[in-house]
């Protein structure tokens, strides 16, 4: 089991990448930072970033605003 914004809970899967967290929660936005149990992903690691079971996900989306 995986804690997402520290309200979610999803069910762990071996082999789950933050880009395939992002997909499976239809995550699309243009901007986005994921920390993994306190460390940021950089962008170019969500295809091969594995995330542990029982990992803490952090996802924001950036809005720029006026």
């Amino acid at each position: 089991m995986i804690r997402i914004n520290n309200r979610d809970e999803l069910e762990w899967e071996e082999g789950m990448t933050v880009s395939s967290l992002l997909e499976r929660l239809k995550y699309t936005f243009a901007h986005i930072i994921v920390r993994v149990n306190g460390e940021i992903v950089p962008p170019e690691k969500y295809a091969t970033y594995l995330i542990p079971d029982g990992a803490q996900v952090l996802v924001i989306h950036l809005i720029a605003g006026g």
